[in-house]
């Protein structure tokens, strides 16, 4: 399918299951794939859709310690021994069948970097990962991440793909601090974070700039609540070119939080999914200088599901060469 970008999913992603109270509970995918269904008319030649590959345990081990993997498994084994879904963290909860889930999201991230990297594949793709990954640190679960799904695909294009770097874009309203740690000291990937400033997990400050060899590959831009639409476009566009004009990746992942849409209840800023394809065309703009066209999103936070559906389209439509603003029945 010239042309085309690729959604990456995989079923096991769907079973994690927090419990209808949390935040980041089932409902979020089937809203996003609601959301792309009533966008079939435009999407059907665009998008090609690819099932995931799970992760093997060596694929974590290239981010994670072997004790932070050992214990998101404990955890899963008494969530499953137990029949109901158990505490990891005080925020972190994982289910009998959260195991397979992260493995899937972990693995459909290699799985749609691989896509974007092989000569005639698409040059864009959008993955469905579930649970999301940019709060966990190399040690430690948290944030409702279990493993660092955008850390385990930079580490597996750099390892086994042989890329010299990789640049990570995050826009969560979050700040991912595990993407931070992991890559703090590692000149090979550059990690660009535009965040709620002072917001959980009260990382990310504009001092924090890298360590030793990784001194100025991580740039961070936390903002004031309420920040005007039009200036945190015009900050993104400084930010990003900055990013683009100093590194020079070889491919560009995003770590695509959604809750920084205007309405969220964890979030705090007042973008609209319309933003969300002004910024995805400015990255992939830059990523045709940089980086041979080649980006992978993977879906972060967003915890208002109808949003989330709306804002993924928006990303999937940039990706595709699609317009974006006002859709029927999406929203902005």
């Amino acid at each position: 399918m010239p042309g085309a970008t690729a959604l990456v999913s995989h079923p096991a992603c769907a079973l994690h299951d927090t419990g209808w109270s949390h935040p980041e509970h089932q409902g979020r995918l089937p809203a996003i794939v609601k959301a792309l269904y009533r966008q079939t008319p435009d999407l059907q030649e665009h998008v090609l859709q690819v099932e995931g590959s799970a992760a093997e345990v060596a694929d974590l081990l290239r981010v994670h310690t072997a004790s932070h993997i050992e214990t998101v498994r404990a955890a899963v084994d008494r969530a499953a021994a137990r029949g109901h879904p158990v505490d990891l963290t005080l925020d972190t909860i994982v289910s009998g069948a959260s195991w397979d889930a992260a493995m899937a999201a972990a693995g459909s991230a290699i799985t749609a970097t691989r896509l974007v990297l092989d000569d005639g594949g698409p040059s864009t793709a959008f993955v469905l990962s579930r649970p999301p990954g940019h709060h966990a640190t190399a040690s430690r679960p948290m944030g409702f991440c279990l493993f660092n799904n955008i850390a385990v695909a930079a580490r597996w294009a750099r390892e086994e793909a042989g890329l010299d770097r990789v640049l990570i874009i995050d826009w969560d309203v979050h700040h991912g601090n595990g993407t931070q740690d992991i890559f703090l000291h590692d000149p090979s990937v550059y990690y660009l974070s535009l965040h709620l400033s002072g917001h959980y997990p009260g990382t990310g400050h504009d001092h924090e700039t890298g360590i030793g060899a990784g001194k100025g590959t991580t740039r961070n831009v936390p903002l004031a609540p309420g920040v005007d639409r039009e200036y945190y476009l015009e900050v993104f566009g400084q930010a990003l070119e900055g990013a683009t004009t100093s590194f020079d990746a070889d491919l560009v992942l995003v770590s695509a939080g959604f809750d920084c849409l205007a309405g969220d209840p964890l979030g705090g800023l007042l973008l609209e999914p319309s933003d969300l394809h002004v910024m995805t065309r400015a990255i992939m703009e830059a990523a045709e200088r940089a980086a041979h066209g080649r980006v992978v999103a993977l879906l972060e936070g967003g915890y208002v599901p109808d949003r989330v559906g709306q804002g993924v389209v928006q990303v999937i439509r940039a990706f595709a060469g699609l317009p974006g603003g006002i859709l029927a029945g999406n929203g902005r």
